[in-house]
């Protein structure tokens, strides 16, 4: 049967370059490998049709000889290729085959030492606690590794034993066609040991379940999302690899009188028509203590006055934020006869204004652009 061109197989012009060889065989080998394709024949010969074109595309002598000679100048070499050429078959297919490795090349062991997995604790405060920083001690479940068997999970004396099925390797090899598969062995997990007599410490899960208590010192300026790293916290390692981290992540309560805004705060206080008509000073509870605050003659509804510095501490950085205090003018529900003639006397001396209030510049401007 006439074999189909080798850069048509791929997809590619003559004048490829190495990067455009590997990206196109990457793409054919993870849609048409058989793992992804049991069954398929069709897909097999297709995958292994792109193996064999790269193979020789990807050698830069066996290229040169295809590019003057076609197959007849390369015959052989797609069935009997050199399986070191494909060192770098970890980075073309990588992803798909995981720890396992195609072509007899050096796959990733499951006997490296891994980072543990990291852990999350939600920690609930109070706004005083954002703003003055506290300590906190947390009680965090985890695993940790078996004192006694060192996360092997085998008794120390003669606990482990060899893997029958891979013979120590951690992996097995098997032939599909003309390409030799490197596969995790599936009876020792890619230990190439198994355990013959479990730790009776942990019961052969090489951990033990604990709860570590921990003091976290909280910083002035936190806010609700915020995540505080510490180091070596979480998840203990596998085969004596670091542990995890630990991830505390703050929420602030809800305040009953201060909304928070980045570094300020905000509250609001009533007064009354007169205090407003006549301008009054009100006392504040702030973080800091009582504040006498003026609230100037005049003032409208909604009008604030701002307290410097009576916010709250900026994070990692230097100084606080301020304070708002936003006005309120209440008009009383139910009034007296005294207070009734006094309003209505009040209504007979004040100018009347109730057309609507013209639009400022800004909002003029605003409706041109609209």
């Amino acid at each position: 049967m006439t074999k189909r061109d080798y850069y048509e197989i791929l997809g590619l012009n003559r004048e490829a370059d190495e990067g455009a060889l590997k990206s196109a065989y990457r793409k054919l080998a993870m849609k048409y490998h058989p793992d992804r394709n049991p069954g398929d024949g069709a897909a097999e010969e297709k995958f292994k049709e792109a193996a064999e074109a790269y193979s020789v595309l990807s050698d830069a002598q066996k290229r040169a000889a295809y590019d003057h000679y076609g197959h007849q100048g390369v015959a052989g070499a797609g069935q009997g290729f050199d399986p070191n050429q494909f060192q770098d078959f970890g980075d073309i297919l990588g992803d798909f085959f995981g720890f396992g490795d195609v072509f007899g090349g050096k796959g990733r062991s499951r006997n490296r030492a891994q980072k543990g997995e990291d852990l999350r604790y939600d920690l609930e405060i109070t706004l005083e606690d954002c703003i003055r920083g506290m300590s906190a001690d947390i009680q965090v479940p985890r695993l940790e590794s078996c004192g006694t068997c060192k996360g092997t999970g085998a008794e120390a004396s003669d606990g482990l034993t060899s893997c029958p099925m891979c013979r120590g390797r951690g992996e097995v090899v098997f032939q599909q066609g003309f390409l030799s598969i490197r596969r995790t062995c599936s009876q020792c997990g890619g230990r190439g040991q198994i355990v013959r007599r479990p730790c009776k410490k942990c019961n052969g899960e090489g951990y033990n379940r604990t709860e570590r208590k921990l003091r976290v010192n909280i910083p002035a300026g936190v806010d609700t999302g915020t995540r505080m790293r510490l180091t070596g916290e979480g998840q203990a390692g596998i085969n004596a690899g670091p542990a995890g981290d630990l991830f505390v992540v703050i929420r602030v309560k809800e305040h009953s009188i201060f909304d928070r805004k980045d570094a300020d705060l905000h509250c609001r206080v009533p007064i009354n028509i007169a205090q407003a008509a006549l301008g009054t000073e009100v006392d504040v509870q702030t973080f800091d203590g009582l504040e006498r605050v003026k609230v100037p003659e005049g003032s409208q509804h909604g009008d604030d006055v701002r307290l410097r510095s009576k916010g709250v501490p900026v994070l990692s950085g230097h100084g606080r934020g301020d304070l708002f205090v936003h006005i309120e003018v209440r008009t009383p529900r139910k009034i007296t006869r005294e207070q009734r003639k006094l309003l209505e006397q009040l209504a007979e001396i004040l100018p009347a204004s109730n057309e609507p209030e013209e639009k400022g510049l800004f909002d003029k401007v605003k409706d041109y652009f609209m």
